[in-house]
């Protein structure tokens, strides 16, 4: 027994294009348009692939415009995804762990800007300590 002809219209390559778009599985818009499943990755390659395209197009669009009127989840979201910006894990002891333990203050390291020699020497002085009490001994001052 022959099989019915199927003809490709227009109409179907639109709603292919649309149900690709909004993520129907291949096999239903098969059975929506009413072929096979291979007939319509055959006959509508292009159509299926365009619509996903488009539909990410348009939702990309949309999230890059929250990020950028200041949506924060959209923002993170977006770095995350496209800058891959990631969050990682302090270890376990690292200095600030023991700068913390010792009661210590925090020591930020600031530019030179040559405006203020009496803060800047005391800059230096404050990363001399800071340095000196967190450095670790070298081999030759442990004595192996």
């Amino acid at each position: 027994m022959a099989r019915k002809t199927f003809f490709v219209t227009e109409a179907m390559r639109e709603k292919v294009r649309h149900l690709a778009g909004i993520g129907v599985p291949q096999d239903a818009i098969a059975r929506i348009i009413g072929c096979a499943p291979k007939a319509l990755r055959e006959r509508f390659r292009d159509d299926l692939d365009r619509g996903a395209a488009e539909a990410n197009a348009i939702v990309s669009g949309s999230l890059f415009a929250a990020a950028k009127a200041g949506n924060v989840a959209a923002q993170i979201f977006w770095l995350k995804t496209r800058a891959r910006w990631r969050e990682c894990a302090v270890p376990d002891g690292t200095a600030a762990d023991r700068d913390a333990e010792m009661g210590s203050s925090t020591v930020l390291l600031l530019p030179d800007n040559s405006r203020d020699p009496e803060l800047i020497q005391g800059l230096r002085d404050a990363q001399e300590k800071h340095f000196a009490r967190n450095s670790r001994p070298q081999a030759s001052e442990l004595g192996t």
